[in-house]
C-alpha cells in the first residue's frame, strides 16, 4: 500500500494499535512481525487474515482454543545446530523443547475433525506442514520440564548420579560428626562451617588451626579465621569430584548424540518457529479484538466504505477506562457518492471521525478486527493519503500552508480511483478567500480522479461546491443549539455550521463586540450556511422518498416472483403426485402379473384360446396406458423447458441431476452421458438428466437438503420388477439405484422373478452402467434364490 506522507501511521494513530497488538505478543518474533506490519492490497489475503482472527477470537470466547505461551528465538541454536559436531548446549535444547512442545500442543489440537471443520482457516495454516512427533520425544527424553538433563537419560548417568549421591550423603554424615567432635573440644568459631573453593569447611580461630589436621583452603581479611577442609573427608569429596566429571562427559556424550539427533530437522524446527510466531500474532490480533469488542466486516475488493456502527479504536479504550460512551458513526461512500465533505462546529468530533474512518480502514487491511457492526461492508484501497496536522502558531502558518500545498501536489499526481483521501480543516493556513479558492480546485481535481475521501472544512465555497458536485456529499458534526454543546454524532446529508457566534456567547464575550461581529460577518455569510441547511434537508428528503418508493417497488416484484415461483412449484408438485400415484399403479399391475399369467394358463388349458387372448391383450393395453402416463409426466417434471436459456454443460461445471435434487461436479463428458462426482460416488448420468448448479455452495447446500429431507425419509430399499418389459425394467432399476444413492442406502433388493432370465439380464447391464463398485449376489434359495438380486452399496 502507498501511504503518503510517510508518517500516516502517527498521523492516524495507526502506530498506537500496533503497539497494543505487539503488547498482546508472547515472543519477540511475533512482536517483530507486528512491528513491520503493513496492509494489504490483496482482497483473498485480507479475507484470510480477518477469517483467522475471527476463528481465533471465536474459539477464545468458547474457551476451546489452543494457546500461545512464551517462546524463545532459537535462530541462533538453529544455527550451531547446522554446524556438523556441534554440541547445543542445555539451555539451547530446552528452548527448542518448548518450542517443539507448542507445535505438538496446536498439531493434536486440530487431530479432532470437529476443530478442522470449526476453524478451516486456522487448520489451513498448517495443513501442509509435516510435524515430526520424534523431536519432541527425542529431547524429553533427554531434558525435563525445568531444562535440566534428566537422570535417567541414559543408564550411566542414572549410575554416575547415584554414586554422586551416595557419596554426598556419606559425605554429610562425616562431616557432621566431625564437627560434633571438635565443636566438644572447642577449636571451631560461632559460624561452624562455610564454602570455600566448593568444598565444605570448617571455620576455625587461627590459634586452633594447627590442633584440626586438613587443607586450609583460606583465611579471612584479618588472619583471624582459617578455613579448613577436615581429613576425613577429603578422600569423599576428591571422589565426589571425579565422579562429576564423569557426569559432565557422559552429558556431553548424551547432549551430541541428542543434537546429532536433531540435526536433520533443523529445516522442520524453523517451520514450527515461523508457525508459531505467526499464530502468536493471529492470537495477538485476537485479543485487541477483545478489548475493542471488534468484529469482522464484509470485505469487497473494489474500494468502498461502508462503516455501520463504528468507533475510533483509541478513543474507544480511553473512554472505557473512564466509563464514558463513545458515540457511533455511519458512513456510507461507494458509485456516486464518493467523498464526504464534513464541517461543523469545533471539538465537534469532525476530526476524530475522520481519523477513525482512516485508522479502521487500515486496521482492517492489516488483518485486524474492527469496532464496526458485523454488517458493514469495507473495500480495498491501494492507497491512503492523510493531511492531518495540529493547529499551529501564527509565525508558523505561512510554512503550514507551504507543506498543505506540497501534500495536495503529491495527492493530486497520485491519486486515482483506489485512494483513499483524509484531509483536516481543508484550505486552512492563509487567506479564507485565495485558500478557500485554491481548496475547490484542488477538490475538482480529486473528484475528477474519482477519489473516496474525507475531508473536513469550515469554508462556505465548498459547502456549495460539494452540493452542487456529482460525487460529493455534504455531512455534518451535530451541535444542540438548546445548550449549545456537542453531540459528536454524524449527520449525513448537510452541511454543519461553524455556530461561531453561539460558541462565542457561550464562551461569555460581551454583547457589544458579538454585534459588531455580525455586522461585520454580513447578513449574506450566514444566509448561504442557512440556504445550504435548507437546500440539503430538502434533498435529503426527496432521496429518502425516492428509496422509499425504489424499495416499495422492489418489495413488490419480489412478491410477483414469489407468487409466480410458488404457483410453478404448486404445478410440479400436483404432477408429482400424479407421477407416484401412476407409478404405484404401474407397480400394482406388475405385483398382480403373476395372477394373470396363471389365469391366462388355466383359460388356454380349458382351450379357452380366445378369451385368454382377450385378457392377455387387456392387461397389455392397461400397462402400455399407465406406462406411457408415466414416461410422460415425467418429461413434463423433470424435463421440461426452462424459462431461461441454458449454456451447454462442461467438465469442471457444477449441476443438479433433475430426477433426484442431487448435486455434483462433472467430472468427463461422453456424447450423451457424463461422469457426475456426487459426495465420494461417481455416477453416470445422461447429459439431459443434468441442470446447471449456480456453484460449489449451491451444491452443498442442495446436497443436504435432498439427501436429509427428500430421498433418505422416503427410499424402500426394495424393488419388484416381476411383469415389466425388458425396456421398463431398465428405466426402473436406474431411478430406484439413483435414489438409493442419495439416500445412502447399504443394501439393495430386486426381485425379477427366475422364468427365462430377461429381467435379471436387464437389472444387471444397468447396474453395470454405474462407475461404482456394486456388490452383486443372491440369496438362499428359501429365500428367493436366482430369482433375486441383493445390491450391497
Amino acid at each position: 500500500m502507498i501511504l503518503l506522507p510517510r508518517d500516516t501511521y502517527e498521523k492516524l494513530e495507526f502506530d498506537k494499535i500496533l503497539e497494543l497488538v505487539e503488547a498482546n505478543c508472547n515472543g519477540e518474533i511475533g512482536r517483530a512481525i507486528v512491528r513491520n506490519l503493513e496492509p494489504s492490497t490483496k482482497f483473498r489475503e485480507v479475507s484470510r487474515w480477518l477469517d483467522e482472527v475471527a476463528e481465533f477470537r471465536r474459539g477464545s470466547d468458547d474457551r476451546n482454543m489452543f494457546s500461545i505461551g512464551a517462546y524463545d528465538d532459537v535462530e541462533e541454536e538453529m544455527k550451531m545446530l547446522r554446524v556438523e559436531g556441534y554440541v547445543l548446549s542445555e539451555s539451547g535444547l530446552a528452548k527448542l523443547n518448548v518450542l517443539l512442545l507448542q507445535a505438538k500442543g496446536i498439531f493434536k489440537y486440530f487431530e479432532s475433525s470437529s476443530q478442522r471443520q470449526t476453524h478451516p482457516t486456522l487448520y489451513a495454516i498448517l495443513r501442509e506442514v509435516d510435524y515430526q512427533h520424534e523431536l519432541s520425544a527425542a529431547i524429553e527424553r533427554v531434558i525435563d520440564a525445568d531444562g535440566k538433563i534428566r537422570s535417567d537419560a541414559s543408564e550411566e548417568l542414572s549410575r554416575i548420579r547415584r554414586l554422586i549421591g551416595s557419596k554426598q550423603r556419606e559425605v554429610e554424615k562425616t562431616f557432621r560428626q566431625v564437627i560434633e567432635k571438635y565443636k566438644r573440644a572447642g577449636y571451631l568459631s560461632d559460624t561452624v562451617e562455610s564454602m570455600r573453593n566448593g568444598r565444605r569447611v570448617l571455620t576455625v580461630p587461627s590459634e586452633n588451626k594447627r590442633k584440626i589436621r586438613g587443607i586450609i583452603h583460606d583465611e579471612s581479611a584479618t588472619g583471624k579465621t582459617a578455613y579448613i577442609e577436615p581429613n576425613e573427608v577429603i578422600g569423599i569429596n576428591n571422589d565426589i569430584f571425579d565422579f562429576q566429571q564423569e557426569e559432565k562427559r557422559e552429558i556431553n556424550r548424551i547432549l551430541r548424540d541428542l543434537s546429532a539427533t536433531l540435526r536433520p530437522f533443523v529445516d522442520n524446527i524453523q517451520t514450527y518457529q515461523d508457525l508459531i510466531a505467526y499464530l502468536d500474532v493471529v492470537q495477538a490480533k485476537a485479543k485487541l479484538a477483545k478489548e475493542l469488542k471488534a468484529e469482522r466486516p464484509k470485505v469487497d475488493p473494489k474500494p468502498k466504505i461502508g462503516i455501520q456502527e463504528g468507533r475510533h479504536p483509541t478513543l474507544y479504550l480511553k473512554n472505557r477506562q473512564y466509563g464514558k460512551k463513545t458515540v457511533p458513526f455511519s458512513l456510507r461512500l461507494s458509485g456516486n457518492s464518493r467523498i464526504l465533505m464534513l464541517s461543523g462546529p469545533n471539538a465537534g468530533g469532525k476530526s476524530i471521525t475522520m481519523k477513525a474512518v482512516g485508522l479502521i480502514q487500515l486496521m482492517m487491511q492489516c488483518g485486524m478486527l474492527v469496532p464496526v457492526d458485523a454488517e458493514s461492508e469495507m473495500g480495498i484501497f491501494k492507497k491512503i493519503f492523510a493531511d492531518i496536522g495540529d493547529q499551529q502558531s501564527i509565525e508558523d502558518d505561512l510554512s503550514t500552508y507551504s507543506s498543505r500545498l506540497k501534500n495536495a501536489k503529491e495527492f493530486l499526481a497520485a491519486a486515482d480511483d483506489s485512494s483513499l483521501v483524509l484531509i483536516d480543516e481543508f484550505g486552512s493556513g492563509t487567506d479564507p478567500t485565495s485558500g478557500g479558492a485554491i481548496a475547490e480546485g484542488v477538490l475538482d481535481g480529486l473528484n475528477y480522479r474519482k477519489v473516496f475521501g474525507l475531508i473536513t472544512t469550515h469554508y462556505s465555497n465548498l459547502k456549495i461546491y460539494s452540493y452542487k458536485t456529482k460525487g460529493i456529499l455534504n455531512g455534518g458534526m451535530h451541535f444542540d443549539t438548546e445548550s449549545l454543546d456537542p453531540t459528536y454524532e454524524l449527520k449525513i446529508g448537510r452541511p454543519g455550521s461553524s455556530y461561531a457566534f453561539e460558541i462565542a456567547h457561550k464562551s461569555g464575550l460581551p454583547k457589544r463586540v458579538l454585534d459588531y461581529a455580525r455586522k461585520r460577518a454580513g447578513k449574506n455569510d450566514r444566509a448561504v450556511d442557512q440556504l445550504l441547511v435548507d437546500l440539503q434537508k430538502e434533498k435529503a428528503e426527496s432521496e429518502e422518498l425516492i428509496a422509499d418508493l425504489g424499495q416499495k417497488q422492489k418489495t413488490l416484484d419480489a412478491l410477483t416472483r414469489t407468487y409466480e415461483e410458488l404457483h410453478r412449484n404448486m404445478e410440479v408438485r400436483r404432477k408429482r403426485l400424479k407421477l407416484e400415484a401412476k407409478e404405484q399403479a404401474l407397480a400394482e399391475t406388475a405385483k398382480y402379473n403373476k395372477e394373470m399369467e396363471n389365469l391366462i394358463r388355466e383359460l388356454r388349458e380349458d382351450k379357452k384360446i380366445e378369451e385368454a387372448k382377450i385378457k392377455a391383450k387387456q392387461l397389455r393395453e392397461k400397462r402400455e396406458v399407465v406406462g406411457k402416463q408415466v414416461t410422460d409426466l415425467r418429461e413434463e417434471i423433470y424435463y421440461a423447458p426452462s424459462l431461461k436459456p441454458e449454456e451447454p454443460i462442461k467438465e469442471g461445471d457444477y449441476v443438479r441431476l433433475r430426477t433426484g435434487g442431487a448435486t455434483g461436479q462433472v467430472e468427463r463428458l461422453d456424447r450423451k452421458s457424463a461422469t457426475v462426482i456426487v459426495g465420494g460416488l461417481r455416477l453416470q448420468v445422461k447429459v439431459r438428466d443434468l441442470e446447471p448448479a449456480r456453484d460449489q455452495l449451491t451444491v452443498r447446500r442442495e446436497k443436504s437438503v435432498t439427501s436429509n429431507l427428500s430421498a433418505a425419509t422416503t427410499f424402500s430399499n426394495k424393488l419388484d420388477v416381476r411383469g415389466m418389459r425388458f425396456e421398463e425394467v431398465l428405466a426402473t432399476t436406474e431411478a430406484f439405484v439413483d435414489n438409493a444413492l442419495m439416500a445412502d442406502a447399504d443394501q439393495l433388493r430386486i426381485v425379477h422373478g427366475k422364468g427365462t432370465g430377461t429381467l435379471r439380464r436387464a437389472v444387471r447391464q444397468k447396474l453395470a452402467e454405474y462407475n461404482h463398485k456394486f456388490s452383486v449376489s443372491h440369496p438362499p434359495k428359501e429365500a428367493g434364490g436366482d430369482g433375486v438380486t441383493i445390491v450391497d452399496l
